[in-house]
């Protein structure tokens, strides 16, 4: 069985280096609103509080198979074993879908598969549709979807990711794509049942313009980004892992020798925010928090000043990779190869590289529990907990979008049923063979299975990996005790409809970030850049997200 996206990276460029990564080593083992209260004819805002819970569906838990790591603190179920095919459950018994043909336009990394493939065709007839794939390159998606979105020809379903809710995206959401309360709300999603069991947090997140409008992919709210090193390497020449970030800086000296070719790491910013609890910067509505009664931006606040200037001495005292400094190459290459020895990434790569590296000498990878800047217990904060969404066209008719969430309800399945086998491992002998139990995915399944039906359903997240049990393991666990320090803040599980003269207001700071870390600008600079955001509506924003606050509440636990 697949492991689920349990976690969404915090940038584009993670998300897609993530499914890159995915797509090279997923068959080679198996992994397993409206402002003031949600009023429909608002388009700015969100919803919370009583006016969401009129919208939210009815939660019915479905624990086909009880996980052999529970979920705890937010973190992901883990699944360690096997399940023999002849003890897979079903849990759509019959079929939802009544013929309509879909069009689905989604991101892709890679070479897109035909559109008559035999795991597309499989797929279909199981459900009783015919979803017809449209799929789009991953690295310039923002762009196909702005024309399309722009456009009278918008295809039936369209996949979003959150990091493309920027512009005018997110008012086109609005405009443009289907309510699907009426199929959904309240007791209506039991006949889903699948889409039932769906968390309450992912579907909170998934009310754009005052409606549900979309499916999502449910993940975890603990940070994905994990501090990645090499522990053969560190076993080997009795380095202790570090306990600050002024420990991690010493130990980055140490460890680094240019004539060697051997840098400590690659950039590591992403690590310093966690490091000094910095807010989320995956999410512009996780920018904001209250402090002392007041809204402050991430941007604001001297653990982000205190962050980039941490991440600076790193660059200056040239322990971080010459490719990383001149961003360029793969930093998971230059881990693997022993020419850096620390990286942060998506927790999935954790199974990635372990499998990727299997048998190719004594290669381990490990993760870091994240610690406080000055030692102790870190201050993470929760990121959201569904980044990515299937939305339906506006108009459709009623067949069309049951046929959809007949879909999204077959894809939704659980680890340990049939559905979920099909839709992560395709046909036997076709995609996949048995090997000890365990489904193996061949040439034409890593082709083929990717990057499509994953985007339409997902079950509340969880990772099973009956091939590297002690990666699932470890996985799971580094979620439960980084979720032991995990906050949710005030906007947490809220989709936020910025009025757009604002929308656009903080896009230069990521660059910006990237300059001062590698020594082109200067902190003065970012305290410049701050004081020119206030002044250019920065400060009216943070008056518009109060007075939303106080009106519709948080949607935070």
């Amino acid at each position: 069985m697949t492991q689920n996206s349990s976690s969404a990276p915090s940038r584009r460029s993670f998300l897609a280096s993530t499914a890159v990564a995915a797509a090279a080593v997923a068959g080679g083992a198996p992994l397993l609103t409206a402002c003031g209260g949600g009023q429909s004819g608002k388009k700015e805002g969100t919803t919370s509080g009583k006016d969401a819970r009129k919208i939210l569906p009815a939660f019915v838990a479905q624990t086909v198979v009880s996980p052999d790591i529970p979920a705890k603190n937010g973190s992901a179920a883990g699944f360690t074993k096997a399940i023999a095919a002849a003890d897979l459950r079903t849990s759509v018994p019959e079929k939802l879908g009544k013929g309509s043909t879909i069009r689905i336009m989604s991101m892709f990394w890679g070479t897109p598969p035909s559109g008559t493939n035999p795991y597309y065709t499989a797929m279909n007839e199981a459900i009783g549709v015919k979803a017809v794939w449209q799929n789009q390159d991953g690295n310039t998606y923002d762009e196909k979807l702005g024309a399309v979105l722009a456009s009278s020809d918008i295809p039936d379903v369209v996949i979003l990711p959150g990091w493309n809710l920027s512009g005018k995206i997110p008012s086109a959401v609005n405009a443009k794509f289907e309510d699907l309360g009426p199929y959904l709300s309240g007791d209506k999603v039991k006949d889903f049942p699948n889409l039932a069991a769906v968390p309450t947090d992912a579907w909170q997140r998934s009310i754009f313009g005052g409606a549900l409008r979309g499916i999502p992919m449910p993940t975890s709210y603990v940070t994905s980004i994990a501090p990645f090193y090499r522990k053969d390497i560190f076993d080997k020449k009795g380095y202790e892992l570090p306990g600050s970030a002024t420990e991690l800086l010493a130990l980055a000296k140490e460890m680094t020798s240019a004539r060697a070719k051997v840098w400590a790491c690659d950039d590591l910013k992403w690590t310093a925010f966690n490091m000094f609890g910095v807010l989320p910067g995956d999410d512009k509505a996780l920018w904001w928090d209250l402090a002392d009664g007041k809204l402050v931006n991430r941007v604001e606040t001297a653990e982000y000043l205190e962050a980039l200037e941490w991440t600076r001495k790193l660059y200056a005292a040239g322990v971080v990779h010459p490719d990383a400094v001149a961003v360029q190459g793969d930093a998971g290459n230059r881990f693997t190869a022993g020419e850096v020895l620390i990286y942060n990434q998506n927790l999935v790569d954790w199974y990635a590289k372990t499998a990727e590296q299997a048998g190719k000498g004594d290669f381990r990878i490990a993760a870091m529990d994240i610690s406080g800047h000055a030692g102790g217990d870190p201050e993470l904060h929760a990121v959201q907990p569904a980044n990515i969404w299937a939305f339906v066209k506006k108009g459709s008719s009623e067949k069309l979008v049951r046929d959809f969430l007949a879909i999204s309800n077959f894809t939704a399945a659980p680890y340990g049923t049939k559905e979920r086998m099909l839709t992560d491992y395709g046909v036997e002998g076709t995609h996949y063979t048995m090997r000890k139990g365990l489904p193996v995915k061949n040439d034409r399944g890593n082709q083929e299975i990717i990057g499509a039906f994953d985007y339409t359903g997902d079950p509340t997240a969880y990772i099973a990996h009956p091939d590297l049990p002690e990666i699932a393991r470890a996985q799971v666990e580094w979620q439960q005790r980084m979720g032991a320090f995990t906050k949710k803040t005030a906007f947490y599980g809220l989709t936020i409809t910025e009025p757009n003269r604002w929308t656009n207001l903080a896009n230069d700071f990521e660059q910006l970030e990237d300059d001062v870390i590698r020594g082109r600008k200067k902190l003065s600079d970012v305290q410049r850049a701050v004081s020119d955001w206030k002044r250019g509506g920065g400060d009216d924003l943070r008056d518009w997200y109060k007075k939303l606050l106080d009106s519709s509440g948080s949607a935070a636990s």
